[in-house]
């Protein structure tokens, strides 16, 4: 199979993954397990694969809509890490494209940190795979935009430095789950301003997979009691008014379940 189909076919096995986790929320399914999406996949490593794209919103009907998380499951997370280990252990880049080692980092952190909460962290049942975020690495991810942070060149052709920082933190929308707190919560926490900014632009750029992800820690800042300055929920109803495929419809359920749980 050729590198370019692979990754469609990856691509391609990460949009039914965030497809089955985003039935599962709207109670369309009776359970959606990470296990069945590899078992019943016609290329199990792409369905691995997607594990790995996917990431900690995965873990999305096991958070929110109560479904079970079997043996399996941990099983199928824990092969995704051996069969696509994380960059800091090779150099071949993840599934879907290259990335910067902090970002898949965060995530794999996220993964993890869930995979651990919901096995007991018992190494009997799965082994820990990732690493530790480098935190001097995403220096300039985790301090608040204010500090000026170290921009690539690309980033500061593209603007101010609060639109790289919610572009950033965008990408960490899988980090915006509940049972995950770290310094990039404290970033967020720290500056809820930025990221209104930053939502509100890519809505006026009709970039809604972007808006839908950076709206994501503002459902999560509301529903933690913070002060936002721009209302969450008609911006999630009105991003779920666009199409844009399983990933940005899983992000605006995502935020519709945070936001239930707002003052909760």
């Amino acid at each position: 199979m050729s590198p370019d189909r692979s990754e469609a076919t990856y691509v391609g096995s990460a949009a039914d993954l965030a497809l089955r986790a985003l039935d599962a929320l709207r109670g369309i399914e009776g359970t959606a397990t990470i296990a069945e999406h590899v078992e019943k996949a016609d290329d199990p490593r792409a369905a691995l694969a997607a594990i790995r794209i996917v990431g900690a919103d995965a873990f999305a009907p096991y958070l929110f809509a109560g479904a079970m998380f079997h043996p399996q499951d941990a099983v199928a997370v824990s092969q995704s890490f051996e069969v696509f280990p994380p960059p800091v252990s090779t150099p071949a880049p993840p599934p879907a494209g290259p990335a910067e080692p902090w970002l898949v980092a965060w995530r794999d952190w996220a993964t993890t940190t869930l995979l651990d909460r919901f096995t007991g962290a018992d190494p009997s049942v799965v082994p820990r795979h990732g690493a530790d975020p480098d935190l001097d690495a995403g220096t300039a991810l985790v301090q608040r935009p204010a500090g000026a942070p170290e921009l690539t060149e690309a980033e500061a052709d593209a603007g101010t430095p609060w639109q790289a920082w919610s572009v950033r933190m965008g990408q960490l929308s899988p980090l915006a789950l509940p049972g995950l707190d770290g310094p990039v919560h404290d970033a967020a926490r720290a500056a809820p301003l930025p990221l209104a900014q930053g939502a509100t632009r890519a809505v006026l750029r009709r970039d809604f997979a972007t808006a839908a992800r950076i709206t994501r820690w503002l459902a999560l800042l509301a529903a933690e009691g913070v002060h936002v300055p721009l209302d969450p929920v008609p911006l999630v109803d009105y991003l779920g008014l666009h199409g844009g495929g399983a990933r940005l419809a899983l992000d605006v359920a995502i935020s519709r379940r945070l936001l239930a749980q707002e003052g909760a």
